[in-house]
């Protein structure tokens, strides 16, 4: 597991953390050289909820980031906040507020990762397109204007937009209505 990175971007997130993180070199409770400040449930579900997506650790605490900005970060045992550009949709429940973070115009928000109220397979669906959103929005916020976590084109943050390379497309050979040569004409 790596660090996330001391960017700007994620300035006031590692202050917060940095406040609260208590160095643990050995303890059933470490995470990477902190006390953990999550429960292993929701370090699990976090895991299930974005299979394959390298978890970072920040002050005894895991984080999804694109790019090296935070995105997903999961606290306590309810809390998974959410970088977004926008309060992510109803039927989604909110989790409790987590200040500084989640105030106004922050950009971080709430939610709780269990979402008792839809069936498991809907709040594990929902779930999992709020933090691919939040993914998609993190790379959007780097300076590096290449691509995301999909390997779309993003749009930095000063309005640039990344340089979009067809990776394993040709180019169209569509021309006057046929394809190339073989197969059937549509």
């Amino acid at each position: 597991m790596t660090l996330l990175p001391d960017l700007p971007q994620n300035a006031a997130l590692l202050a917060l953390l940095r406040e609260q993180g208590v160095v643990q070199e050995r303890s059933v409770h470490a995470y990477e050289g902190w006390e953990l400040h999550t429960h292993p449930d929701l370090v699990e579900r976090l895991e299930d909820l974005a299979p394959r997506w390298p978890v970072l650790a920040a002050f005894g605490l895991p984080v999804l980031a694109a790019k090296g900005i935070a995105a997903v970060v999961a606290w306590g045992t309810d809390m998974l906040l959410v970088r977004l550009p926008e309060r992510p949709a109803e039927p989604l429940k909110p989790g409790a507020p987590r200040p500084p973070l989640t105030g106004p115009g922050e950009g971080w928000y709430s939610l709780c990762p269990w979402q008792s109220e839809l069936s498991s397979s809907e709040s594990e669906r929902l779930l999992s397109l709020q933090i691919r959103h939040a993914l998609t929005y993190a790379a959007s916020l780097s300076d590096d204007d290449s691509t995301d976590w999909q390997g779309h084109p993003v749009r930095a943050a000063g309005g640039r937009t990344g340089k979009a390379k067809a990776k394993g497309r040709r180019p169209s050979r569509n021309q006057n209505g046929r394809q190339g040569g073989r197969g059937r004409q549509r």
